[in-house]
């Protein structure tokens, strides 16, 4: 599959309190593929090896390549320059000559879609996922989501259900990011605020086992995808 030429296989998607989130289009694309390849660093290309599947390696050369020229753009600094690390869970931060730098970033990517979310400090945390019709559905339902909220979904069925529970599970995932604790904690173990599982688009959170800290969701869903993004606010906030 050939795309019309344009600069960048990534585009602008939202602008929410001065973070930045970006759409990446993961279809495939010979050239863009290529570019993107010329911008991994020897570690990259090697782990990109490794993948067994062409949609995987796609995805994550073309979302990696793009993360590196806009974090380049950013930082302004040059791409060999750039490096990453990785917390205790696996979150990666941003490196300039092997030093941290004051940029907080995520990245998340389903099926031909991808998103990057930049803030210039604090924990953020971004998800996305396309909406596929699971005949398990009701069993990881029942896994992930907070007894009201399983409750809400059981209630309705078809495309409705689906949609509503993809909506939930990319909150989740964003805090989860956000927090920066990986699959550790049970996502059952929190609910999505009541006025989001009634369609808000934005609401306030925080953990029940960390209160203190809150939380800003947005729902950044739209008719090919959901996704959400989670930011933390600053204590005065």
């Amino acid at each position: 599959m050939h795309r019309p030429r344009t600069d960048h296989w990534w585009r602008p998607f939202r602008k929410i309190d001065g973070i930045a989130v970006e759409h990446v289009d993961l279809t495939p694309s010979v050239d863009f593929e290529a570019e993107a390849y010329v911008w991994l660093d020897d570690e990259e290309k090697i782990r990109l090896e490794k993948f067994m599947f062409p949609g995987p390696k796609r995805r994550f050369a073309l979302c990696r390549a793009a993360l590196r020229r806009i974090l380049c753009d950013r930082l302004r600094c040059a791409n060999d320059e750039l490096s990453f690390a990785e917390s205790f869970h696996g979150k990666p931060s941003a490196l300039v000559k092997g030093r941290a730098v004051p940029v907080s970033f995520n990245v998340s990517h389903s099926g031909s879609h991808g998103l990057l979310a930049f803030a210039p400090s604090g924990r953020i945390g971004v998800d996305i996922e396309e909406r596929v019709a699971n005949r398990n559905l009701e069993l990881l339902a029942r896994t992930v989501l907070g007894p009201n909220e399983f409750q809400e979904i059981e209630a309705i069925h078809g495309e409705q259900k689906i949609e509503m529970f993809f909506n939930l599970w990319t909150v989740k995932e964003a805090l989860i990011k956000a927090l920066g604790v990986g699959i550790s904690l049970d996502t059952s173990k929190f609910e999505v605020p009541y006025l989001m599982r009634r369609g808000a688009k934005r609401s306030l959170f925080e953990f029940p086992h960390k209160p203190g800290t809150t939380w800003q969701i947005e729902d950044l869903s739209n008719h090919q995808f959901a996704a959400a993004l989670a930011y933390e606010l600053p204590p005065e906030a």
